[in-house]
């Protein structure tokens, strides 16, 4: 393996949204510095399940519906 080609791998401090903070192995500048997240896991909507919401722009929803209503949906 070739010396000196990978990037330094060195504790940081993760802050995230409520403000609590998180010791990470990463590449992110340097040792010790913070990395302030503006989306974390305890908010986003992807890792929470919630907060999904379908518009239905021009009955487009409605058509759909209707179209394939006998298939048990």
């Amino acid at each position: 393996m070739k010396k000196d080609i990978h990037p330094d791998y060195h504790v940081i401090n993760v802050k995230m949204t409520d403000g609590t903070s998180v010791q990470m192995r990463s590449t992110y500048k340097n040792e010790g510095d913070t990395l302030t997240l503006d989306i974390d896991p305890s908010v986003h909507p992807a890792w929470t399940g919630g907060g999904q919401r379908l518009m239905d722009t021009g009955g487009r929803v409605s058509k759909f519906k209707k179209k394939f209503e006998g298939f048990g949906f």
